[in-house]
């Protein structure tokens, strides 16, 4: 099931970012992975600014996506499934989630070049790597240049 996630939910969903987040660990540069890869106030900031939708079995959160309108495009953000999860379809089915929330809005994903896993599944599902992705990191997104410099951005029109 996916449902809204709340308030309530922030411990779990920042564990499930925490969790996921370490297969970054030796693949993106040292100066972009911390081991708490997602501090608790960063968290809280990123859900005053969208709406993160959680797929959850038995009560239990196992992914999570931010979603996130900004302007005349609809951002997928923080899309992560716990690691021992991965590859049972709730990363499709929450991507799907947010494919209709956007209905017929243009959609955008960023993720670290490197993240070839990431890039590999969204392509899966009909997403396009665009070339002008400096210029929609920093129109769309509030990251560290150090961010735009390895960082992709994929897209799907409606």
């Amino acid at each position: 099931m996916i449902r809204k996630c709340s308030e309530a939910d922030e411990a779990e969903i920042l564990r499930i970012i925490n969790e996921s987040a370490k297969a970054y660990k030796g693949v993106i540069p040292e100066d972009r992975y911390q081991e708490q890869y997602m501090p608790l106030e960063e968290l809280r900031r990123e859900m005053r600014e969208m709406t993160f939708f959680g797929y959850q079995e038995e009560r239990k959160l196992l992914g999570v996506a931010g979603y996130q309108p900004v302007e005349d495009v609809d951002l997928v953000r923080h899309m992560y499934v716990l690691p021992e999860r991965r590859r049972t379809g709730i990363g499709s089915e929450l991507l799907c989630h947010l494919m209709r929330v956007a209905g017929t809005r243009r959609i955008l994903v960023g993720t670290w070049e490197a993240d070839t896993w990431a890039i590999s599944f969204y392509e899966k599902h009909g997403f396009k790597l665009l070339r002008n992705k400096d210029q929609l990191l920093r129109r769309y997104w509030k990251i560290p240049e150090r961010q735009i410099e390895l960082s992709v951005v994929l897209g799907m029109e409606p």
